[in-house]
């Protein structure tokens, strides 16, 4: 690197970046601003995509034309509400969330958005939700974003359930870059270790990892499309 810059190194600086950044490409929303504090002042954990992911999931979602959106782990609803902008008046976006509380202050926050009609949650276990989902039309876009561990099977069924030519986004792949470290065990990095194993293999799918700094620290999403 040019000895003339000056690599960030902390969350402090990456979160100045994003922020910096941000002040350009992204206006205040109250709406998002809502979103993010109903759920943090019900006790809901601050993992949500940053604001700047979470405008990319959005434009992603207009690139493909995403009509029929599948997001798997809710949480407040925030990245939902991201990407069902992006839907058409006659589109839907299905979020499926474990968590009674969590499903709860999503759909507070969805009524918030006036996207009440168009995010639908689905209470109960992920992966359950997703064996038992029998659409007459596939999804044109999957946003996985739930418990590491369980990612592999996660993929499986997005896979089954993503139209020829659609799209599956997972989030968290890269986990401040400790997935290539062998003696890091989690099972949550072990998930993604995994994930990519099984991805190596898999003909039907062509992906990469792009990693990323920011407000939420150094991580990464992964970008496949279904063959």
């Amino acid at each position: 690197m040019d000895s003339k810059f000056n690599a960030a190194t902390s969350v402090i600086d990456w979160t100045k970046s994003d922020a910096y950044h941000n002040s350009f490409l992204i206006p205040r929303d109250e709406v998002m601003e809502f979103a993010l504090k109903n759920s943090i002042d019900q006790g809901l954990p601050d993992i949500a995509v940053s604001p700047a992911q979470g405008k990319l999931l959005n434009l992603l979602a207009h690139s493909v034309g995403a009509k029929h959106i599948l997001e798997v782990g809710t949480l407040g609803g925030y990245s939902s509400i991201w990407m069902g902008r992006a839907l058409p008046k006659d589109g839907k976006l299905i979020t499926l969330e474990i968590n009674e509380t969590h499903a709860k202050v999503a759909g507070e926050n969805f009524a918030k958005a006036g996207l009440g009609d168009k995010c639908e949650i689905i209470l109960g276990s992920a992966y359950e939700s997703m064996i038992s989902l029998r659409p007459k039309i596939p999804f044109d876009l999957v946003f996985i974003d739930a418990d590491k561990r369980s990612y592999p099977k996660y993929f499986v069924e997005a896979k089954r359930l993503v139209k020829k030519g659609g799209v599956i986004i997972v989030d968290n792949v890269v986990r401040y870059g400790q997935v290539n470290d062998m003696s890091v065990n989690d099972p949550d990095t072990v998930g993604i270790r995994e994930l990519l194993a099984y991805i190596k293999q898999d003909k039907e799918v062509e992906a990469t990892t792009i990693a990323t700094v920011g407000e939420r620290a150094f991580d990464g999403f992964l970008y496949a499309i279904r063959k």
